[in-house]
C-alpha cells in the first residue's frame, strides 16, 4: 500500500492523539480517517435510494471453469 506524508499543526496532532487514544501522532490520524470513513459508508447504506445499490456493489468476480 502507498504511503503519504502530511504535516499538521503540533496542536492538532495532540488533540487527535488525545481524541483517539493513541501516543503516535500518525496511528491517530489513520484511526480517525478510517472511523470517518466507516460512519460514511454506514449513512450511506442507511440513505441510499434502492436505486442506487448499483453504485455501492462489488463487481462480480468470473467464474474460473477447469
Amino acid at each position: 500500500m502507498a504511503k503519504v506524508t502530511v504535516s499538521l499543526d503540533a496542536d492538532l496532532a495532540i488533540e487527535l492523539m488525545l481524541l483517539s487514544g493513541t501516543t503516535n501522532p500518525q496511528d491517530a490520524v489513520e484511526l480517525i480517517a478510517r472511523d470517518y470513513l466507516a460512519r460514511a459508508h454506514r449513512t450511506e447504506a442507511r440513505t441510499a435510494d434502492a436505486t442506487d445499490a448499483h453504485r455501492t456493489a462489488r463487481p462480480a468476480t468470473p467464474i474460473q471453469e477447469g
